[in-house]
């Protein structure tokens, strides 16, 4: 293949990427920038596919995980968004389900024990709608670990602010 041929392929590429960055609790996006609570140091920050910002807790299967889109979400509403969340896990058994404010909104916190590849795991979840984004949030770990750490969670939520970009 020509030379100018790989260039072009590779221009390409790139205008398909997502361009995010992370930096200090602070997420940006072309559409949206976001803040969450700093979370404490055991938490390592990971690249996760499909999600702006994972982190994990080395050695114990506790994950957290943030993600906003802003384009393409036909504005279904928060249970669907939260099932939408579920997708993968077998044997969902929900546990709670309310409606709480987040950012000055009304978001959907749920709570669900479910397993993923066989594997049981309890999921805190949240998902909110602003400014035309879809905001969710995921707390994943073993039963019986996930209180320890639950607090950490709402740490990351209490720090949520964003803000639509042009």
């Amino acid at each position: 293949m020509p030379r100018m041929m790989w260039v072009l392929l590779w221009a390409v590429s790139l205008a398909g990427c997502r361009r995010v960055t992370y930096e200090d609790s602070v997420l940006t996006k072309p559409a949206v920038r976001y803040r969450v609570g700093k979370l404490p140091e055991h938490w390592k920050h990971v690249w996760l596919e499909g999600n702006d910002l994972a982190f994990s807790e080395e050695g114990t299967g506790r994950a957290l995980s943030v993600n906003a889109t802003c384009e393409g979400h036909d504005d279904p509403p928060l249970p669907v968004l939260t099932r939408h969340l579920l997708a993968g896990f077998t044997e969902r058994q929900e546990v709670s389900q309310q409606l709480v404010p987040l950012a000055g909104r009304e978001a959907l916190r749920s709570r669900y024990l479910a397993k993923m590849d066989g594997v049981p795991v309890q999921l805190e979840l949240v998902v909110l709608k602003k400014d035309n984004c879809v905001f969710d949030f995921s707390y994943v770990a073993p039963p019986g670990l996930a209180e320890e750490r639950l607090a950490d969670f709402e740490t990351l939520l209490a720090g949520f602010e964003a803000e639509r970009r042009s």
